[in-house]
This record gives structure tokens, C-alpha cells and sequence, in this order.
């Protein structure tokens, strides 16, 4: 098999992470990044906010982000020697950019781990006892399991990872495409409901037209929505476990508009076109809600296990970003030495038991804010924060490679389409995002307190990690 140039050393040395995810688990793993707890949980919501706008918003988003992604693989083909987004950082704008983007990338995979938790007691509420479901300390033995479960996944091989993830995402490929046709079937055979409400396209249109919430509860669908995309930049942080990724990632990276129309667009327009979108539940899954509201409470059963699978695919997705991300920081110095061990089995195994530690605190969290979609609008209000602020520094170390490197992007093969101007674009509708949660009392209180780990980021860089570069010999 023909290796990567630069690779080889990786391959063989046990302190380096190891090339295991093949094509079938990266192009798997888009896809599952693409599928998150945001359009399963949060869609509920966002149809209560946005009405049918959702689907414009969605494709707003979808057409920014693959701009982003086409930039980020950009820069990882232009030098396989990046592990993940913090080295790119480090090179092209600086290491208090990379240690920025790090530790950011991790509290923000901590807050989707949490959110996670509050989605899973949600969805395990559909079985469990009511009283077992939602008393604090029913919902912290779930959080712990849940948590544990998707350490043990973990600590084995990257491979494995993959394999479940595989596997995870081919659930939720196969529930929505299962979804649409059904959907599809009852509209054209104009099924009834038994409240007497007809399945058809109309229902889209017929009840306050596209935009029913007006301008404002169109602006305002974006924070949840936008939550639905934390993860689609999951390939950048495995890059260094990828094989071929010449070959793989611009196959990833492209087939990402068909998803967002597939996926997202297709999906909702067939489920407000069964269910008027004025009676779909702000607090449920519409994907569940859909088949409870036409009276088929089996295929609701099924579409639920479908949705708690997904939440679970989240967050094993998180824990092993997290790791990664930590390994980096240790590698460079900005975090402790002991997170840049490998296992015997090529695993960051303590930066895994780190992260698996604070997403535990997720079910301390429980305690203070039972009511779990108030926990999971707070906690998916503080992570887009974060990614946004992520999702800005890629877009300009894009600028900046542009501008320090460029015979690499002469010399590269997966352009990014727009370059430099269209980078602009896409911080500017980034900054746009930003404004926007200050539009609505939830989202606003997360936008208040997320200056709070700029402090603490602020203050942690001067005190560790500057020494410790000092003693090493740089400036």
C-alpha cells in the first residue's frame, strides 16, 4: 500500500498516534459529524423559533460551513506534518493562538458531552418511570453511565473507535433516509392523522407562510441550528489517524452540501409537511414527535432509539476529540506532560480520563438545572460560543497562509473555492452568528459569562505556559 510522505515515522513509533481510520470510517464519521444532537434535539426548537425558515437557515449555514471545511483541508494537505487545527494555529498565526484553539476545541467538546446528557435523560424518559427519569439523582447515575460506557470505547484502539462510529452513524443515515421515504409516502398518499390533519407539501407554507415568526424568529433559529454543525470539523482533528488523506479527505470535505440537503433540508420539509410545524413540540425530537403525532407509536419507539444512538455517537465523537486535542497541547508544552502519553495501544489514555472527568461533572449539573431542555439550551449556548470563536481562527489562519505561504497554494490540488474573499465572507456571517445570541434572555445569558474563560485562558498562558517556554528557549 502506497504510504503517505512523512508518515512512515508516524506508522512506526509508539509514542506517535497511529494512521487506523480508513476511507469507509472518515467518510462514515463526516457524515455522523454532519448528524448531531442539534438536529435530532435541538430542531424542535428551532421549528418553535423559526417556523419553516428552518430549512433556508439550515442551508445558509450548510453553504458557509463547507467554505470552511474546503479551507481547513486546504491547509492539512498543504503540510501532513499537522496533527490537528492547534499545530496549524501555532504555525500560521502563533502559540497563543494554539493554545487558544486547544483548549477552547476542548471545553467546547465538554459542553457538548454535557448537552449530550441532558439530551440522553430526555430520550430515556420516552421508557423510564418518571419518577426515576427526572429526580437529580436518577439522572446523574444515567449521566455516569453513559459516560462510562463511552470511555471504555475509547480505551481501546482508534480502530475500534472508528468502527463504532462506523456503525453509529450508519444508524442515523439509514433512520433519516428511512424517515424521508416514509414521509414521502404518507404526503403522496395523503395520509390522515387521527386529529383529521392531512399529510402535504402545503403544510409547509399554509400556516403564517415561510417566515410565520417574522424576521426576528428567523435571526433568532440560528443559535440552535448552528449548534446542529459542532462537529463537522471533526476531520480536522484526525488528520494525524488518517490513512491516505490526500485521497480522503477531499472526498470527506466535498460530499458535505449533498449531506446538509439530505440530511437536514429533506428531513424537516417532510416532517412539517406530516406535521404542521405550529404543533411540533419546542421540548421533543420532532423525528420522534412525527410518528407520534400520525399514530404509528411503533416506528416512534424505533426513531427514538435512533436518536438516543445518535446522542451517543456524539459524544463518543467528543471524548475522542478531546483526547486528541489534549495530546497536541501536551506535545507542545501547553498542557501537563502526563496528557501526552500514549497507552500501549497507541491511545491518549490519560487525556481520555481527563476529559471523561469533566463531562462527569455534567451530572453534577443535573443537580442545579433539572429541567433538561433548559440545560441543554444553556449548555449548546455556551459551545457555539466557543466554535464560533474556533470556527474564526481557522477561517484566519486560512488569511494568513494565504499570505506567508503562497507556493504552497499554487502547488495545491484542493483549492478553496473564493480563497482570501470568500474567507471574509464566511467571518463576517461568523461575527453575524455571535450577534445574534444576544437576541434571545437563554442565549444571552451564555454570551455574558463566556468572557470568563478568556480571563481564565488569558491567565493560565502567562503563568504556565510562558514560563515554561522561557525555560525551553523561546521567547
Amino acid at each position: 500500500m502506497k504510504t503517505t510522505p512523512g508518515t512512515e515515522d508516524v506508522k512506526s513509533s509508539p509514542h506517535e498516534l497511529q494512521r487506523k481510520l480508513s476511507n469507509r470510517h472518515l467518510q462514515l464519521i463526516a457524515i455522523g459529524g454532519c448528524i448531531g444532537t442539534g438536529l435530532f434535539m435541538g430542531s424542535g426548537k428551532t421549528i418553535s423559533l423559526a417556523g419553516p425558515s428552518i430549512l433556508i437557515i439550515y442551508m445558509i449555514i450548510g453553504g458557509m460551513f463547507f467554505f470552511l471545511m474546503r479551507a481547513l483541508g486546504e491547509m492539512l494537505l498543504s503540510n501532513l506534518h499537522y496533527k490537528s487545527f492547534i499545530d496549524m494555529a501555532h504555525d500560521l498565526i502563533g502559540p497563543g493562538a494554539g493554545y487558544y484553539i486547544g483548549w477552547s476545541y476542548w471545553l467546547g467538546w465538554v459542553l457538548v458531552g454535557i448537552a449530550d446528557l441532558a439530551a440522553i435523560i430526555n430520550y430515556l424518559s420516552f421508557w423510564l418511570p418518571e419518577g426515576m427519569a427526572f429526580t437529580p439523582m436518577g439522572q446523574a447515575m444515567i449521566s455516569i453511565g453513559c459516560v462510562l460506557f463511552i470511555l471504555a470505547i475509547n480505551l481501546v484502539t482508534v480502530k475500534l473507535f472508528g468502527e463504532i462510529e462506523f456503525w453509529f452513524a450508519l444508524i442515523k443515515i439509514l433512520a433519516i433516509l428511512g424517515l424521508i421515504f416514509v414521509g414521502g409516502y404518507m404526503v403522496f398518499s395523503g395520509f390522515q392523522a387521527p386529529s383529521g390533519a392531512v399529510a402535504s407539501f402545503s403544510n409547509v407554507w399554509a400556516h403564517g407562510g415561510l417566515f410565520p415568526k417574522g424576521f426576528t424568529g428567523f435571526l433568532a433559529g440560528f443559535q440552535i441550528a448552528m449548534f446542529a454543525f459542532v462537529g463537522v470539523e471533526l476531520l480536522g482533528t484526525m488528520a494525524a489517524e488518517t490513512k491516505d488523506p490526500e485521497k480522503n479527505l477531499p472526498k470527506a470535505v466535498n460530499a458535505i452540501p449533498t449531506r446538509i440537503i439530505l440530511f437536514y433540508v429533506l428531513s424537516l420539509l417532510m416532517i412539517m409537511s406530516v406535521t404542521p410545524w405550529h404543533l411540533i413540540p419546542a421540548d421533543q425530537s420532532p423525528f420522534v414527535s412525527l410518528f407520534l403525532y400520525a399514530g404509528i407509536p411503533t416506528s416512534a419507539i424505533i426513531m427514538n432509539l435512533v436518536v438516543l444512538s445518535s446522542v451517543m455517537s456524539s459524544m463518543n465523537s467528543g471524548v475522542f476529540s478531546t483526547s486528541r486535542m489534549l495530546f497536541g497541547l501536551a506535545r507542545d508544552g501547553q498542557a501537563p506532560q502526563a496528557l501526552a502519553r500514549l497507552s500501549s495501544r497507541a491511545v491518549p489514555a490519560t487525556g481520555l480520563f481527563f476529559s471523561c472527568a469533566f463531562i462527569m461533572l455534567g451530572a453534577a449539573f443535573q443537580y442545579f438545572v433539572p429541567n433538561t431542555m433548559e440545560a441543554f439550551t444553556l449548555a449548546s449556548s455556551l459551545c457555539v460560543i466557543l466554535f464560533i470563536s474556533i470556527w474564526s481562527i481557522i477561517m484566519v489562519c486560512y488569511i494568513r497562509y494565504r499570505k506567508q505561504q503562497p507556493q504552497k497554494h499554487v502547488a495545491s490540488t484542493f483549492k478553496m473555492p473564493g480563497g482570501v474573499w470568500m474567507s471574509y465572507v464566511v467571518l463576517a456571517f461568523l461575527l453575524f452568528a455571535l450577534i445574534i445570541l444576544s437576541l434571545e434572555p437563554d442565549t444571552l445569558k451564555a454570551l455574558m459569562i463566556s468572557p470568563l474563560w478568556l480571563i481564565i485562558l488569558a491567565v493560565t498562558y502567562r503563568l504556565l505556559y510562558k514560563p515554561r517556554m522561557r525555560q525551553r528557549g523561546n521567547p
